[in-house]
């Protein structure tokens, strides 16, 4: 799209999610080409030249796209197994299957979480791979193929396993690289994908799995790669109780010591979970600027409990939302997040002052951008900042009666999503999404995932 041409959006409710939560109870968004040119109150201004397209948001909420901070992919085609297992008993059921993936079923399961969050309103998404089979085909290349495809924006966050069972860990010896491996190939992933320009669609971040998946070497030399070549890091950290376990036995320290100990503190590192750290561990995270991937249902599936985000915000430190892996989120949707982050944490030890309906569609929006690096591009409706834009229905049976718009969206059932933009491009038109075949992708997902299930019991 040209520079000159704009998209005008009016008459919606908008919520900006800006640094002062200004929202207007009917307004308007201008676009103009990739970014957004004016958000205000009343109707947008007049005489503006080269609109392609008008939109009449009356009836709608107005937001900026929700961003996803943590996600595996290739899950979606091994949803509703192991239902009834916590972490660590979860993934020694599944890594058997996970290690028998190959390109198809990869990209095949990309599609599939990508369509799932992308109709449901989100812009960027991110994707954290790290099983890599010997001989399974470009997997890097096929997710971003697919995110390319879906029209979203994209963070890969190119994972990798070295600590096998033979070495403590919890994946079998055939699914894990080794370190030369996995930081060579990690290399070679960001130099050939990663764009670090303003609106970059496609960036890569380094991310060995998890403390119990990954040598000590690995995380360190991961985290001096990540910093040479200028890209955030990411992993899974304080996720369960096995896990701190697990590192007091291993490394005689609790995780974030571990972490810090090896360099993955620092305000370009963001990890999953979080669920269980104690007040210098959250002093250690806002002291370094690192940032949480808040995953409240998934953490309910797996029964690994209730994290601190309360007072991980008071603290200082930035926190946005995973869907997580489908694996233990079969749902595989953003929006339902926010609603389940409100209520999960209200069940701690805030109670109701745990969070309010703006701060949860804050964690979806801005607060993810902060975490992924790009607050000064995404995550809030601003002059400037980049046109990843969603347009939720507020007038139907479902939400009609709620007055207020943005507690309709956190608290009430899922809003359809009329319209979605992504750097001022359409992705999504009423519910549908517009570049890639929703129907296409749902046969490609179950043929893929009755494949994974005959060679897994083949073998």
């Amino acid at each position: 799209m040209a520079a000159a041409q704009r998209i005008v959006i009016e008459n919606g409710a908008i919520a900006t999610v800006d640094a002062d939560d200004t929202e207007y109870a009917s307004g308007y968004v201008v676009i103009a080409g990739h970014r957004i040119e004016a958000v205000g109150a009343g109707r947008a201004p007049e005489g503006l030249t080269d609109v392609v397209c008008r939109i009449d948001a009356a009836g709608h909420l107005v937001t900026p796209g929700l961003v996803n901070t943590h996600h595996h992919f290739y899950q979606w085609i091994t949803r509703g197994l192991a239902t009834d297992h916590h972490l660590f008993d979860w993934l020694v059921a599944l890594y058997p299957t996970w290690a028998r993936i190959d390109e198809p079923m990869v990209y095949a399961a990309a599609q599939g979480s990508l369509a799932m969050m992308a109709r449901g309103g989100v812009t960027t998404a991110m994707d954290h791979h790290y099983v890599f089979p010997r001989g399974s085909g470009d997997l890097s290349g096929a997710i971003i193929r697919a995110a390319r495809e879906t029209g979203v924006r994209f963070t890969l966050a190119r994972g990798s396993m070295d600590r096998s069972r033979k070495d403590g860990g919890l994946p079998p010896d055939f699914a894990v690289e080794t370190l030369e491996d996995a930081l060579a190939a990690t290399e070679e992933t960001v130099r050939r994908h990663h764009d670090a320009s303003f609106d970059a669609m496609t960036q890569v971040a380094v991310a060995p799995c998890s403390p119990f998946s990954v040598s000590t070497e690995l995380l360190k030399q991961g985290a001096e790669l990540a910093r040479r070549l200028g890209v955030r890091l990411h992993t899974h950290g304080s996720e369960t109780a096995e896990e701190e376990k697990f590192c007091h036995e291993l490394f005689g320290m609790g995780p974030t010591d571990y972490f810090e100990s090896t360099g993955w503190l620092g305000d370009d590192v963001w990890m999953a979970h979080c669920v269980h750290m104690n007040d210098s561990d959250i002093a250690a995270f806002a002291r370094t600027g690192t940032g949480v991937a808040h995953c409240p249902s998934s953490n309910a599936r797996l029964a690994a409990g209730i994290a601190r985000v309360p007072d991980l915000l008071a603290a200082g430190v930035p926190v946005g939302l995973g869907v997580d892996g489908t694996a233990s989120n079969e749902s595989g949707e953003l929006h339902t997040e926010l609603r389940n982050a409100l209520l999960i944490n209200r069940l701690g030890a805030h109670r109701e002052a745990a969070l309010n309906a703006r701060q949860a569609l804050r964690l979806g929006t801005y607060g993810g951008a902060r975490v992924l690096g790009r607050a000064d591009q995404i995550g809030s409706l601003e002059p400037d900042k980049l046109a990843d834009v969603v347009l939720w229905k507020m007038d139907t049976l479902a939400h009609a009666s709620i007055a207020d718009p943005v507690t309709a969206l956190v608290l009430g059932a899922a809003a359809p999503v009329t319209a979605s933009f992504v750097n001022g491009r359409q992705i999504v038109a009423n519910g549908r999404l517009l570049h890639v075949d929703e129907d296409a992708i749902a046969r490609s997902t179950r043929t893929q995932a009755q494949r994974l299930a005959r060679l897994t019991t083949q073998n």
